[in-house]
This record gives C-alpha cells, structure tokens and sequence, in this order.
C-alpha cells in the first residue's frame, strides 16, 4: 500500500533546521513495518540525516558549506537572484533532494542521535514543500 501527502513548511532561516516533528506530525498512522520516502520540491534547499543532540553541529555544516561552495564568486553567470542563489543550487545537488527512512514499529527507525533536517541555503527561501511516501 503506498499513501502520499505534501506538507508545507513554514519559512526558515538560513541553516539546518531540525523537521522531525512538524513531518511526524504531518502524517497519518505510520505502518508497522514500511518505508517513508521524502522529496523536497526545491533547488536550492535540501534534506539530510544527521545528529540532533549538539546544536554547534548545524553550526559547523553552515560553515563547511559556506567554505565549499562560497558567494560572490566572478565566474558565477546564474547571479540574477542574489549572491546566496547560485551557491544554494550546488549545496543542494550535494546534499540531495531526498531520503529514505525505514518504519518499524510504527515509528520512524531513525538512530539514537539522528534527526531529519531541512537545509535552507538560500537568506530567504520562503515556504518549502516536501512530498512524503509512505510504503507499507
């Protein structure tokens, strides 16, 4: 059985933003044993697994990303949107539009220290829509 729904995020900040809840909270009855499949419907933010107990950790990825893929580069040409465009595209192809999480137990089989996070490049990225699959 497979169920799909589109959760609308509120706007973020530049950063890493933990989304556990507001997802969880989005959806119906998870299945006992499944498949949650997210996909963010954006180009420049992304979604990524990583450890939800030591804020400096959303910290320290801003800045890695910030020295990887910096702004206001001459050879950029995509600059009509501002200096943060161009940079949140290539963040985003890095990071990925998508993960998969198992469900078991009807809960989301994430580890001890992981958390979903939305990845918002861009200094002001507006609303971001995420479809989420379930597959059971």
């Amino acid at each position: 059985m497979v169920h799909q729904v589109e959760i609308t995020l509120p706007a973020y900040s530049r950063g890493y933003h933990l989304i556990d809840s507001e997802i969880i909270n989005q959806l119906s009855n998870l299945p006992e044993v499944g498949i949650l499949h997210l996909f963010i419907k954006h180009t420049s933010a992304a979604l990524s697994i990583n450890e939800n107990a030591d804020p400096s950790v959303r910290e320290d990825f801003e800045s890695i990303m910030n020295h990887l893929v910096p702004e206001n580069q001459p050879y950029y040409t995509h600059i009509y949107e501002g200096a943060d465009d161009m940079p949140a595209h290539v963040k985003a192809s890095l990071l990925g539009p998508d993960l998969t999480i198992p469900i078991r137990n009807g809960s989301l089989n994430l580890g001890t220290w992981q958390g979903i996070y939305l990845c918002e490049f861009r200094n002001r990225g507006g609303r971001r829509k995420i479809v989420a699959t379930i597959y059971s």
